[in-house]
This record gives C-alpha cells, structure tokens and sequence, in this order.
C-alpha cells in the first residue's frame, strides 16, 4: 500500500515538472497534480487496456506509435475530468504526454 501512495506522489510530481516546462499556468497546486495522478492512474488500470484492445490493429500498422496518440487522448480526458488541470489543444497533451513518460519512468524507478 505505501508502494502504491509513493508512485502517485512519484508521478504528482512528474505532472508538476512536466507542468512547469511546457507551461507554468497548466497546473493549479500539487494538490492538483496528487488528484490528477489518481484519476490518471485508475483511467490507465481499467480504461487504457480496453481501449488498447480496441486499436491493436491500428497499433500494429503503426509500429507502435498510435500508442503515443492514445496517451494524449488519455490526458485530454484527465484534462477535463479534474478541474485545475488545463490543457490547450491535442498537440500540447501529446508533448504533455511525451514528457510525463519520460519523467514518470525515472521518478517512478526510484521509488523501487
């Protein structure tokens, strides 16, 4: 259970880095980040397989790159499930999206 608080923490603050650098006004707190890590989390455990599912073939043309597309489109939906989270446009969840990983793989290996 303490594993499972740490890497949400972990990835609050990946979302508020990743906030910071693409724009400071995209994010309200870090109680803001800890709520959108949680919706961001329980939407990638249950929604993200079905839609994962649904697009493998589309997946499997694209070598794997539509992935990054459903991520954005993940993050547009966390976008406008919380409020206090704001995101422009596609392009800016999928650079938002790009960052995050990144930043959410290492936070998340120093949690282990």
């Amino acid at each position: 259970m303490i594993k499972v608080i740490l890497k949400t923490v972990a990835n609050a603050l990946a979302i508020l880095i990743t906030a910071y650098i693409i724009n400071p006004n995209m994010i309200r707190d870090f109680k803001t980040a800890l709520i959108t890590a949680f919706v961001l989390g329980i939407i990638n455990t249950f929604i993200r397989p079905i839609i994962s599912l649904i697009t493998l073939p589309i997946n499997i043309l694209t070598l794997g790159l539509f992935t990054f597309i459903i991520n954005a489109v993940i993050i547009l939906f966390v976008s406008n499930l919380v409020v206090g989270f704001y995101l422009d446009g596609f392009l800016n969840a999928l650079v938002f999206s790009l960052v995050y990983s990144f930043l959410s793989s290492i936070l998340s290996s120093l949690v282990k």
